[in-house]
Parts: structure tokens; C-alpha cells; sequence
């Protein structure tokens, strides 16, 4: 055997006598670890009996004592935040409210629609009359207009509609330029102005939805929502507050976290009942229209309690609210005629007085509200009912008063006998 192979042996016979020696170390640390744990289970019943708990019990206590010492500091560090917040809250209230006005400028330029037609040559008026007056009373029968040829140079145009105000006003500028002015030719003209007037509200109406990044909207929604270049709010252009107040709101809700697509919408549409013909106010009506084209409630919402008609019910209804609200009341953003102001209020309470048994009105809440002093010698609760109604239908159909006209009629008998 050579010296190579007995080495190799020698080798092997080491690793034999290593990996005994290991083996009876895990045998004896086996052994070991068998002794602890009894001896640890030996100790935990000694525990148990001395503290009178069981080891579920004594986690929990564990547990409690570390949960009351942390929300101590949890309860402190909330107190700070508090504290933080409301030192800080005015100020960025005011940060938000600022830079959503910032975002709400814009350079869109308004095109007020005017009821008046200056004219220089007061034979125009003859031309526009016709032979027995068949051309003014064809002109009023196809557009749905009064015309009041009283006022010296002046063709003054009336009706509540203001898109047949619109259609009548570029007729008659058509007519007076071609100075054909027969019925027929009224007619003809009054068809062709109100094709162009609905192309120029739906390309309105495109424009205006792209401006507040709104899309996939009905095509129906598009052109009554381009009737708002034509219709103005105590001076304030409906496009112009329209996105004034989307811009307004979109920055507030991304400010605070609300749903930025709920508002925009809300916004767009919350004065579109103010374009749309029908009885009550205008925030029935743009809500009724909304839900006939399956609009989101949470949308509809925004409409119908935009005036505080209904209590709010969500945070996305408030910020349309806010938005309206700092839009409308901006400085310069609205006005109205104290003249024309004065003089519908006097038409109201002059309607009221002459129904028999009213004995006096008064009109306020910017003309919103009618209280009527019923004579209770004349009329009884049932008639004076039945006056109410007749004037609030009376009031509406002939002034253009904002929103729906409350008429409340007070009646009240008293009987003093003689002190004894």
C-alpha cells in the first residue's frame, strides 16, 4: 500500500470519527432543548398560579398597557394636528378661494343680445306697419314677438323667449337693409334666420363644452346649452358665468378632493332650466331635463340644490353652490336697470291691487315674492285661494320676473268686543 492511500484511510477515519462527535452533539442539544421547553411550560404554570392568569390573559394585558401608553402619544400628536389646522385653515381657505377666482378669468368676450333696433328714417316704421297693419301682424305671428314702434328712432323688440328675440331681430334688420317688407317675404326670411340662429347655438353650444373639457354630451343638451349666448342674468352673460363658475368650481373640488367630474357637470348645467320653456323655476326645469336625458343623480343634485332649494347632499353640491355664488356676486359681474328694477315692482303690486278684495301688496325679494292684503269683509279663505292663484299666473305670463314668483295673501278677521 503506498504512503498516498494510507493517507487517504488516515482522512477518511478522521471524517468518520468528526461526524460521531457531531452527531452526538445534535443528539445531546436534542436532549437540551426537550429540558428547556418543559422547563420553560414548568415555569409558565408558575406564573400562571402566582399572577392568577392565564397566558392569553397575560398578552392581553401586555397588549392594553402598550396600547394606553401609545395612544397617549397618538392622542398628542393628534391634539398638534388640530391645533395646526385650525391656525392654518383660514388662511389656505382663503389660498383656495383666490387662486379658483384666478383660474375662473377668462378672455371670452360676450355678445349681449340687445331688444332695441336704432333706425334714421321714421318711414321704416310705415314700411314695417303696411297698408292696414298686415305687415307688423305678420311679422309678431311668425316670430312670436311685440313690436312697439312708439319711441322716436327706436324699433323695440319684447318677448320672453330670447331666441324668437334674436330670430326677430336679425329679420328685421334683414327686411329693413332689402326693404322688402311684405309677408310672405316675413315668412321666408323668419325660416332662414332660424336655421342659421340653431347652427350658431349648436356650434355655441360644441364651443362651450370643449372650453370646461366636457364630451360625449347629447347632441339635444349641445344646442340648448348655445341658447346661453343669448340669454343674460340681471346683465351677466350665461356663457360667461357658465364658465366662469366651471372654472371656479373644478379648481375648488381638485383643491379639497371632491369629484372633479361631478362638479364640472354640475356647473355646466346648473342654470340650463333658465333656456328651457315650461312652468316653474329654473331649477326644477334644468333638473326635469336632466333626469329625462338619465343624467347622474349626483349631477341632477348639483342642479336642483344649487339655490339652497333642497338641502345639500353631497360636498359637490356645495362647491357648485360656492362657485355660483362667487361668479354671480363678483363685483361687475351683474347689474340691473333701478328704473326697470322700480318699475316691475310697481307692475307687480298694480296687478295684484286689481283684483276685487286685495286691499294692498308688496312686492319683494328682488320681485321673487308678492305679499297681497286680503279685505277679510269681501272675501273669504276659499276666494282668497283662488286669487293667489290667478295672480301669480297673471304675474308670471306678463313680466319677466327672475325664477318663480311666490304670492302669499294674507287674510285675517278680528272681532273686539266693548270693554265692560
Amino acid at each position: 500500500m503506498s504512503s498516498q492511500d494510507q493517507d487517504i484511510i488516515a482522512l477518511e477515519k478522521k471524517l468518520l470519527e468528526k461526524e460521531e462527535r457531531l452527531e452526538k452533539e445534535k443528539e445531546r442539544l436534542e436532549k437540551e432543548k426537550e429540558v428547556l421547553a418543559g422547563a420553560k411550560e414548568q415555569y409558565r404554570d408558575k406564573l400562571q398560579k402566582v399572577s392568577g392568569m392565564t397566558h392569553d390573559e397575560a398578552k392581553q394585558e401586555l397588549l392594553s398597557e402598550t396600547e394606553e401608553k401609545e395612544s397617549q402619544i397618538i392622542a398628542r400628536i393628534i391634539k398638534e394636528r388640530e391645533e395646526e389646522a385650525r391656525r392654518t385653515a383660514d388662511k389656505k381657505a382663503q389660498e383656495i378661494i383666490v387662486d379658483s377666482m384666478r383660474h375662473g378669468a377668462l378672455d371670452y368676450i360676450a355678445e349681449y343680445t340687445v331688444s332695441t333696433i336704432k333706425i334714421d328714417d321714421e318711414d321704416i316704421k310705415g314700411r314695417i306697419i303696411g297698408k292696414e297693419g298686415r305687415n307688423i301682424r305678420a311679422f309678431e305671428q311668425a316670430t312670436g314677438v311685440d313690436v312697439d314702434l312708439d319711441e322716436e328712432g327706436i324699433i323695440r323688440l319684447s318677448s320672453f323667449n330670447q331666441v324668437r328675440r334674436e330670430v326677430a331681430r336679425r329679420v328685421l334688420l334683414n327686411l329693413i337693409k332689402d326693404t322688402r317688407i311684405q309677408p310672405y317675404r316675413i315668412e321666408e326670411s323668419v325660416k332662414e334666420e332660424e336655421k342659421i340662429l340653431k347652427k350658431i347655438m349648436f356650434e355655441e353650444g360644441e364651443k362651450l363644452i370643449h372650453e370646461v373639457g366636457v364630451y360625449n354630451i347629447p347632441p339635444e343638451l349641445i344646442e340648448i346649452l348655445g341658447r346661453f349666448k343669448f340669454r343674460t342674468s340681471y346683465g351677466q352673460n350665461l356663457i360667461v358665468h357658465t364658465l366662469e363658475e366651471t372654472k371656479i368650481g373644478v379648481h375648488i373640488a381638485s383643491e379639497i378632493g371632491a369629484n372633479v367630474n361631478i362638479v364640472r357637470l354640475g356647473c355646466l348645467f346648473h342654470d340650463i332650466g333658465k333656456v328651457v320653456e315650461g312652468e316653474g323655476s329654473h331649477v326644477t326645469l334644468g333638473g326635469d331635463l336632466l333626469k329625462r336625458f338619465n343624467m347622474p343623480e349626483p349631477v341632477v343634485n348639483c342642479v336642483l340644490e344649487h339655490h339652497e332649494d333642497k338641502p345639500f347632499s353631497a360636498i359637490e353640491s356645495v362647491i357648485v353652490y360656492i362657485a355660483d355664488s362667487i361668479s354671480g356676486a363678483r363685483p361687475g359681474a351683474r347689474y340691473e336697470d333701478v328704473e326697470e328694477y322700480g318699475k316691475r315692482l310697481k307692475e307687480m303690486e298694480e296687478i295684484a291691487k286689481k283684483y276685487e278684495g286685495v286691499a294692498d301688496a308688496y312686492a319683494f325679494e328682488a320681485g321673487r315674492e308678492l305679499r297681497v292684503i286680503i279685505n277679510p269683509g269681501l272675501l273669504d279663505d276659499a276666494k282668497t285661494t283662488i286669487i293667489a292663484h290667478k295672480i301669480r299666473e297673471e304675474v308670471t305670463k306678463k313680466l319677466a320676473v327672475p325664477g318663480e314668483v311666490k304670492v302669499t295673501a294674507i287674510r285675517e278677521f278680528r272681532a273686539v268686543s266693548p270693554d265692560s
